[in-house]
Formats: C-alpha cells, structure tokens, sequence
C-alpha cells in the first residue's frame, strides 16, 4: 500500500447527508469494545453534528483519497458537545480571555481508524483556536476517543455519565492548554 494522501477542507451544508452517515458508522462501529448495545444506542440522542459548526466555518472534513475519512471541529461558544437535536445546547460565545475552547463532533469512519485523520483534525482545531486567542481548549471525550486525547497531551478534568439517551453513557472532560 502506497503513501495514502490525507486532504482537509471546511465542511458545507452540502457534505450534511455524508456527514450524518460517517457519524452513524463511527458511533455504531467505534464504540463497541466500549459500550454495550444499549449504551451505543443512548450515545445517538447525545452525540452528531451540530451544525451551528458548519455555520461558524470551524468544521473540518478529512478525505484519504478522495474518500470522507472523518470529521470533527472546533467551537468558540458554550456548547460542549452533543448535535442538532441535543437538549440543552447554548450559542453563546466564549471569551478567549477567559473561557476554553471547545473541540466538537470528532468522528473517524470505522474503515480509517488509526490512520491520522484524528490527530489531523485536532492540530487543525487547536491551530485556529489558538489564532482567535484562545488560551485553553477542552472537549468531552468518549470511552473510544479518550486515548486519542490523552496522547495529544489532554488531560481529564471530570467524569461524567449522560443517560438523555435512556442508558448510562461515561464521559471524560479534558481540557489541554494552548501554548502560543
């Protein structure tokens, strides 16, 4: 196998339907040496796209040649995690200054796990984050993304279990500082 070429470009309303189906893979898939089935089902009602991202131009699609590999974004309001049908979501704008900001959405397709396309997403994120002044950023991690997480040098602030989905999901806060 050759040297595979990892793209990224800003996602549009019109990557949406593409968008929906990697997650739909990437949750269904990537979280079953984590969770149990009812578990993974409940992640649905508190995971996807939030597409006020694609709005605010902070969300990236990666394609391996030419193939929608993955996606995830970055955030500069409240919302910390959780898609468009998400309870409880705020658009409030964070102030740099004081506030961290937030990695959102971060999704692989099962088919491209262990490739880079997490670890691009995430230089990508704390890069623009850091251009606006953010000094901190943080994100809710799954059980599957966690080691990602840490090994891009974030560190657990709080662990929590989010059962609007009807189970019991565990949740890891992390936050990492942004050096200039």
């Amino acid at each position: 196998m050759g040297q595979e070429q990892l793209t990224h470009r800003l996602a549009s309303h019109g990557d949406l339907a593409d968008l929906r189906s990697l997650m739909d893979a990437a949750i269904s898939e990537n979280q079953k040496p984590f969770l149990s089935g009812e578990q993974i089902a409940s992640s649905r009602a508190i995971m996807g796209l939030d597409s006020q991202l694609i709005e605010d131009g902070t969300y990236f699609v990666i394609e391996i040649d030419g193939v929608l590999a993955g996606c995830g974004g970055w955030s500069r309001r409240a919302t910390l995690y959780g898609g468009d049908s998400t309870s409880g979501r705020d658009a409030a704008l964070l102030d740099p200054a004081k506030d961290a900001a937030r990695v959102r959405a971060m999704y692989t397709h099962p088919n491209f796990t262990r490739r880079g396309v997490g670890r691009l997403i995430m230089t990508l994120c704390e890069a623009a984050a850091r251009s606006e002044g953010f000094q901190e950023i943080e994100l809710m991690a799954t059980l599957s993304g966690e080691p990602l997480y840490l090994a891009c040098g974030y560190r657990p602030v709080e662990r929590v279990e989010d059962a609007r989905g009807g189970a019991s999901v565990p949740l890891t806060r992390m936050r990492k500082p942004l050096q200039a």
